[in-house]
């Protein structure tokens, strides 16, 4: 083979899985259309967020990268929902577009075992004389036949995409790049089941046209690192501050301003002109990241939206207005912009656009992320219907992973709902499917107490390490920690510090907690705050656990099931799930049909 594993795409879900196949000591080709959009922040300039802001820390802490790219490219830090409890807060960061694709890049070229190839993947090569099919590499639009063990899909919205700005539509991928056309087509004559996505993005505009004096200033909170790999207090581990600097580069505000009824009319008179209400756009756009058509559509009582006005980066002048996404055309898109307050002599560099694209349907997907009809190839990213970056990464160092996992011939990693949000992300895809992009949210964990931010090295670190993506040096730093951890827990008990105890009133009653990182502190005063609540949390997940723990045949003739009601028979036959766990959160299996796959389970 001339590679162990190959990954189509340089995005967040590529960086990631092409890092952790080769970090595992395997050969990896990353095969790109243009090596300079690696990285790229295709959408709004920023990482984090609620939930997703979790989800960067889990992808850190299983010894991946986007949390250590944040921190180096960071120019804006803030806790989200601070004023609400730990279990909804998230930390959310701008970051420098350039400066994010340049270290992502960097840390790819730095890492042995990684090659970075640029052309395009316009087919799978397949071996079927052994009667399960199983994927042997790919072939590119120049002609190269490249072979491989394992094939990982991570082609974002470039496989099939489109771009619509008004009347104007061009087969892209990003405003200026072209799809990757090929590919979809030939997955599809394969009997993979493709649908159609759609997306957006707003309009860029020339910072030094903008009146911020009219708008509200949106400074950042003090930044704390996304990276478990950073030393608490300022320390750095593996230089992950870049330069010496736990953030190197300077930190600026952002501006909130508003749409009024002068936009809102400026978009309904125009609204027939839009390609996603003249049709010209067949696929689902994200629901809860509507076009600001969609928003004057489906909420005309409002008088008013919020636009965040946000930097692209330090090193340019353009600024990224988040919250006006539209497909609207370019006349119309000025005309709307200049009506806000602000915005009225806005120059637009960058018009907003639409981009509808291929992707994979999940539930073809093992929770490996491995795929049902093909052994060896694996999907991840915005190609299985997800939205984000953060997303995109989280499913990328999964099907990294999984992918050395099945080459070394063990089994794969299968987090649990219980155990992260990734869990939740990866079961959520592979068990319920999605007919729009799908994007993770706080309210989609069951156990979001238990799967808050700043835990997530604590649950996962030693997963990773057990898998060998840990170095010894931070192995031993974290178990600094947990002797950390312990010790404050120890004062706590000792100084009877009541579950309402205030991080001032700590610092009065125990003083020796001035030596110990003020985030160890925290983590253990939120841990008794809500000891009885996570307490609950793990006692229901245990619950839950027993049925993940049993076992389903992948193979189960369920047409062939006597007892099981005929919509099980079709949901089950779809899915197929690996465990009654599984089985049991398909829509439409009732709790008879369960009891049904419980006795065959123990029969077998």
């Amino acid at each position: 083979m001339d590679y162990d594993c190959i990954v189509i795409g340089g995005g967040h879900a590529g960086i990631e899985a092409s890092l952790a196949v080769s970090r595992l000591g395997f050969r990896c080709l990353l095969i790109t259309q243009n090596p300079d959009c690696i990285g790229a922040l295709s959408c709004n300039p920023a990482v984090g967020g609620l939930s997703k802001g979790n989800l960067v820390r889990e992808v850190d802490a299983l010894g991946g990268e986007m949390g250590k790219l944040t921190d180096k490219s960071m120019i804006q830090y803030r806790i989200l929902n601070r004023s609400r409890g730990p279990a909804v807060q998230a930390p959310r960061a701008q970051a420098d577009k350039k400066a994010y694709q340049a270290v992502a890049r960097s840390a790819l070229e730095a890492q042995k075992g990684i090659t970075i190839f640029m052309d395009t993947v316009a087919d799978l090569v397949t071996d079927e004389s052994s009667g399960t099919p199983k994927v042997r590499g790919v072939i590119t639009r120049r002609g190269h036949r490249i072979s491989s063990h394992t094939v990982i899909l991570a082609a974002g919205t470039f496989m099939g995409g489109k771009i619509f700005i008004g009347e104007y539509d061009a087969p892209q991928g990003r405003l200026g790049e072209e799809a990757a056309v090929d590919l979809g087509q030939n997955l599809r004559r394969r009997g993979f089941p493709l649908g159609r996505l759609k997306t957006g993005t707003p309009a860029r505009i020339a910072g030094n046209s903008v009146d911020y004096g009219v708008m509200e200033k949106q400074d950042g909170d003090e930044p704390e690192p996304f990276s478990f790999d950073v030393e608490p207090g300022g320390g750095i581990a593996n230089n992950a501050g870049g330069n010496g600097s736990r953030f190197p580069l300077s930190q600026v505000p952002c501006w909130i301003t508003y749409t009024c009824p002068a936009t809102h009319e400026i978009i309904r008179k125009n609204i027939h002109r839009s390609p996603l209400f003249g049709g010209k756009i067949k696929g689902t756009g994200a629901r809860y990241c509507p076009s600001i058509e969609d928003k004057v559509t489906r909420f005309p009582e409002r008088d008013r939206h919020h636009v965040f006005v946000e930097p692209e980066g330090l090193y340019t002048n353009e600024v990224y207005l988040n919250g006006l996404s539209s497909s609207l055309p370019e006349d119309v898109q000025a005309g709307f912009i200049h009506s806000i307050r602000g915005l009225e002599k806005a120059i637009i560099v960058r018009p907003a656009y639409a981009v509808e694209y291929d992707y994979l349907d999940p539930l073809d997907l093992y929770p490996s992320l491995e795929s049902k009809r093909l052994s060896g190839f694996f999907s991840a990213g915005q190609t299985n219907g997800s939205s984000g970056y953060e997303e995109a990464a989280a499913q990328g160092i999964i099907a990294g992973i999984n992918a050395v996992q099945l080459m070394r011939g063990e089994p794969p990693l299968v987090l649990g709902r219980a155990e992260a949000y990734i869990g939740v992300l990866v079961d959520d895809l592979t068990t319920l499917g999605t007919k729009e992009p799908y994007r993770m949210f706080t309210s989609r964990a069951e156990h979001r107490l238990m799967l808050r931010h700043d835990t997530a090295d604590t649950r996962l670190l030693p997963k990773a390490r057990e898998l060998g993506l840990i170095s010894d040096e931070r192995w031993e730093r974290f178990q600094k920690k947990i002797e950390g951890l312990e010790a404050i827990q120890e004062l706590f008990k000792q100084r009877n510090i009541t579950s309402q105890s205030s991080p001032e009133e700590l610092r009065e009653k125990i003083p020796e907690l001035s030596s110990w990182p003020g985030e160890w502190v925290e983590r253990v005063r939120l841990d008794t705050k809500y000891s009885g609540y996570i307490e609950k949390e793990k006692r229901a997940a245990a619950r839950l656990s027993k049925m993940d723990a049993v076992k389903i045949s992948p193979d189960i003739d369920y047409a062939s099931l006597m007892g099981l009601s005929s919509e099980a028979r079709e949901k089950l036959k779809a899915v197929r799930p690996l465990t009654v766990g599984q089985a049991a959160r398909v829509p439409g299996v009732r709790q008879g049909d369960i009891a049904l796959l419980m006795v065959l389970a123990r029969k077998r």
